[in-house]
């Protein structure tokens, strides 16, 4: 009985750990990591961490840009930290905090507020009035 329970013991993490050695040396082929001997090491000498650094490490297979959910997006900030600086992304056409302020003193300089200024509604301006 004793012999089994060994063989039980030892016998299945030993498979697992080549099984995931032998599934290391195939993948890192055909997802482009070379060489492919170097990542089997790794997973074999460092059991079980070595196989999740290779996980890690391994690119997506397929990923496709038109479905994914987080492309072209901006960071959501919660509002306790609105007043911090901004994280700039992609898309992002918000100016920065040096360029507000530096906006800011030059529409005061001016003596602009910064809005284009037109006629009111219901009313002519001087280049349409016909007069």
């Amino acid at each position: 009985m004793s012999r089994l329970l060994l063989a039980v013991i030892v016998g299945i993490p030993a498979a697992w750990h080549l099984g995931l050695t032998a599934f290391t040396y195939y993948d890192a082929g055909r997802v482009g990591l070379e060489p492919r001997a170097k990542w089997a090491v790794i997973a074999f000498l460092v059991p079980l961490f070595g196989f999740f650094i290779y996980l890690f490490e391994r690119s997506e297979l397929s990923y496709d840009p038109e479905t994914d959910p987080y492309r072209g997006k901006n960071f959501n900030i919660h509002p306790s930290r609105a007043d911090d600086a901004p994280l700039p992304s992609r898309g992002d056409d918000r100016l920065s905090p040096e360029d507000e302020m530096t906006e800011e003193r030059e529409q005061e300089r001016d003596g602009t507020d910064g809005r284009e200024r037109g006629p009111r509604d219901g009313e002519r301006s001087e280049s349409t009035d016909p007069r």
